[in-house]
This record gives structure tokens, sequence and C-alpha cells, in this order.
């Protein structure tokens, strides 16, 4: 599946990030799916550090498509710190705070009401 088209559909600045893995569509919805790249948070570059693997994925609504709905499964990455064992992580702001909804699309619903 060519999935070079949806990246046009991705909140801007997505792709510097994450990569897009995976698309699913069905008659109702379309499901994009994103997992972080392997690059450590810059906090943290002159640190060792190894990757260990992802968190469970989330799953947040954006903005409909010709009637379907708009999912991004978003898997993101962890790493640990040698020196002192402690897990690190990128903060994210994607996410509209208390909901299942990108800020965008959260943004827009709230100014629709």
């Amino acid at each position: 599946m060519e999935l070079n088209g949806y990246r046009l559909l991705l909140p801007e600045g997505t792709l510097d990030y994450f990569d897009l893995v995976d698309v699913q569509e069905s008659m109702s919805e379309v499901v994009i799916y994103l997992e972080e790249k392997n690059l450590v948070p810059e906090k943290y570059v002159g640190e060792e550090t190894e990757s260990k693997g992802f968190y469970d994925p989330v799953v947040v609504q954006d903005f409909p498509l010709r009637g379907k709905k708009v999912f991004l499964n978003i898997r993101r990455r962890r790493w640990i710190l040698k020196k002192s064992n402690e897990y690190i992580c990128r903060n994210w702001r994607m996410i509209a705070e208390g909901t299942r909804l990108t800020q965008d699309f959260a943004s827009f619903l709230k100014e629709l009401y």
C-alpha cells in the first residue's frame, strides 16, 4: 500500500519524530499507524542510552476525512539511561488534555460549541 499520500493528513511536524508504518482503511474509518523514530530526546544526547522498545500504543481521533473517522495509532519509544537505569521518553503535546483527540481537532470542536 502506498503510504505517501497519507502524510498530508498528519498534524504538522509529526513525521519529524514518527515513521508512518501502516494504514488500514475500512468503510467507516482510516487508522494511521505511527512509530516514534529511534532519536534520543535532545536533553539526553550526550548520555549513553539504549532503546527499550515501545510503550503500549495510544489511539487518538483526528479530523474526519470524506465521512470516515480518522484515528492515529501512536507507538511511543522509550530508552534507558545506562548509567542510572532510568527510563526516559520524549514529552509529547499532540493529544488534547483529558481527551483522545489531537489538539488541533479538539480546538476545532471546541470552537463549534
